[in-house]
């Protein structure tokens, strides 16, 4: 069967020609693509069965019924209407959480975002950091002012010091730890916020300033209440 072949005559409400097509009848100029594929499109192939090709707009509308719950769930979670200014070693929201061996600042709530992203500016007295862990739905990033850290991605080490960054992504395990002597000030994004602000909170309020010691055990249902999951021990120095 020649390409030609492959595309018949439909006779309803329009009129499909080999070159033509006009619902009164009236010639058009020649198609821009070949005949073959609108025949493909139309009547399947073994690329595409007419069928699949029926799905795509289902497809389509369900993908935009989950950008729109999406942003719903932003908007019912609030939004700054106004820009705001936090100062240097001040917490947006004037709490002060000693925790993880320093003290976090929140610079940027989910609050003042419609719950898109938060960001902390951390003070670090003592070496060492978190357990090696995964967040489910959120990404994670770090950047540091002064000291030396050191971040695990995956099967990725990264040594970084001021002006460094790394990128941990949601469902991939990650930690980090403050290697140098001195204090250390890194900046730490989470998006979306999620309960972060509220994880924080409460590690604060149940194990105090230091680094707790035989995390895998004492905070592993903390962690799991709040989108994340513990999956080693932290790095170590």
């Amino acid at each position: 069967m020649s390409p030609a072949q492959i595309i018949r005559p439909v006779r309803t409400h329009m009129k499909w020609g080999r070159r033509t097509l006009d619902v009164n009848g009236a010639p058009l100029t020649r198609l821009s693509f070949p005949d073959w594929l609108l025949g493909d499109m139309l009547f399947g192939s073994s690329s595409m069965k007419r069928r699949e090709f029926l799905k795509l707009p289902i497809a389509a509308a369900a993908l935009a019924t989950i950008g729109r719950s999406a942003e719903n769930m932003a908007s019912k979670q609030g939004r700054s209407e106004a820009g705001f200014g936090v100062k240097a070693h001040q917490d947006r929201s004037g709490e002060e959480l000693l925790i993880m061996g320093g003290t976090f600042n929140l610079k940027v709530s989910g609050r003042d975002t419609g719950g898109d992203l938060c960001i902390y500016d951390t003070f670090r007295e003592a070496k060492g950091g978190p357990a090696l862990h995964r967040h489910f739905n959120q990404d994670e990033w770090f950047y540091v002012i002064r000291g030396q850290f050191v971040v695990r991605v995956g099967d990725n080490t990264f040594a970084i010091g001021p002006g460094d960054s790394a990128f941990a992504p949601r469902r991939i395990a990650h930690a980090f730890a403050m290697t140098g002597d001195g204090p250390g000030q890194m900046l730490v994004l989470f998006q979306p916020a999620g309960s972060m602000e509220a994880f924080f909170r409460e590690m604060s309020e149940k194990f105090g300033r230091g680094i707790p010691q035989g995390q895998d055990a004492a905070m592993r249902q903390l962690w799991a209440a709040h989108g994340m999951e513990m999956v080693g021990p932290p790095l170590a120095l």
